[in-house]
């Protein structure tokens, strides 16, 4: 056996001992047993690897599945985002109804509304924040961090959660330094050219292209795959961060540490009408659970973090959960996995009164 997998498997058998005697000599619900037991078997069910961190904010009890190691977070990074951007509006810097001109390096590859709009558009920062955390919009995300600042969203994180984030970046600047593997030239790619890059749905046609908009031959890319290079990417670490410490930022936030209550309010409104990872935790919890969360998915790396509010517990704090899964090349498989995750949260009993004993 692997020795991390050794070493995830010594924890999952150790820490169910831990709860149960803990249980039994201080009379703290009993939930944490049974979800470990079914998030180990969620985990040798998929052919990915899965990380979870989940946290009883009410009890301050935790489970954790390798959660001190570092996953790619993706675009679960916007939630500093947002955070910064925020910070900005408390302070009187900008306005949610301010209005913003796009640039032609904003432009980013992904979901949302913002690509429809051209260069030279002004859009409120309102409609950017929601885009980008309902739609996890990239453009907009863009746009937001060169309002805030990109040192100081990464300050903010390290005065949040002091350790276990690395830096995080632009997202267009994600898409440079995985072309970058191919090409050192990737890194003048111009918004325009990532969305041209999306457009070729292949992998080889993609990497044809790039040729093209780098001006050179398609014998000067690096003899790698597109899988490679991302590979290559992930093991920079940028934009990573160990699942408990992400787990710390949204305890953060939820406590009003982050924020003002008017602003952390706005915010935790806002990622519960998230419309990505419908088929991920949301989907195994209760129906009336009130999940406010932010999803992120790129090549063979899926999360979805957040904070769970159930009727059953009443007016306890939220139930924490940060989950992702790595190396599976089938998105529905995956997702399968995160779904799986809320399922074995709605088991575990951690969803209702009985926890809050």
């Amino acid at each position: 056996m692997h020795p991390r997998a050794l070493a995830s498997t010594l924890l999952i058998a150790l820490a169910p001992l831990l709860a149960s005697t803990a249980t039994a000599d201080t009379g703290r619900p009993a939930w944490q047993e049974p979800l470990l037991e079914r998030l180990q078997a969620v985990a040798e069910r998929q052919d990915g690897e899965l990380g979870v961190y989940v946290k009883d904010l009410h009890s301050n009890l935790a489970v954790t599945l390798r959660a001190d190691e570092r996953w790619y977070m993706a675009s679960g990074i916007k939630v500093p985002v947002a955070i910064a951007v925020l910070r900005g509006v408390e302070r009187g810097d900008w306005q949610l109804d301010t209005r913003l001109p796009l640039a032609a390096n904003d432009f980013v590859d992904g979901a949302g509304s913002t690509n429809q709009h051209g260069p030279g558009e002004r859009l409120s920062v309102r409609f950017l924040l929601e885009q980008m955390i309902i739609y996890s919009d990239n453009t907009a995300t863009d746009r937001l961090i060169r309002l805030a600042g990109l040192d100081t969203v990464n300050a903010l994180v390290r005065e949040l959660v002091p350790e276990g984030f690395e830096p995080i970046t632009t997202l267009g600047d994600v898409r440079r330094h995985i072309y970058g593997e191919l090409h050192p030239r990737a890194a003048q790619l111009g918004g325009r050219d990532l969305l041209s890059l999306r457009q070729a749905r292949k992998d080889d046609e993609r990497l044809a292209r790039l040729a093209t908009l780098l001006d050179v031959p398609r014998s000067a890319l690096a003899p790698i795959s597109l899988n490679a290079a991302y590979a290559n990417y992930y093991r920079s670490n940028l934009n990573a961060a160990t699942l408990s410490a992400y787990g710390g930022l949204l305890e953060r936030l939820a406590s009003g540490q982050a924020l003002g209550k008017a602003q952390t309010d706005y915010l935790l409104e806002v990622m519960g009408r998230v419309k990505t990872g419908r088929q991920r935790i949301v989907a195994g919890l209760p129906k009336d659970a009130r999940f406010a969360h932010k999803t992120g998915t790129q090549r063979a790396r899926i999360c979805d973090s957040g904070l769970i509010e159930a009727p059953a517990r009443g007016a306890a704090e939220p139930v924490l959960v940060v989950a992702c899964v790595q190396g599976q090349q089938s998105l529905a498989k995956a997702e399968r996995s995160l779904r799986q995750v809320g399922e074995a949260l709605t088991a575990s009993g951690v969803l209702t009164r009985d926890a809050l004993n």
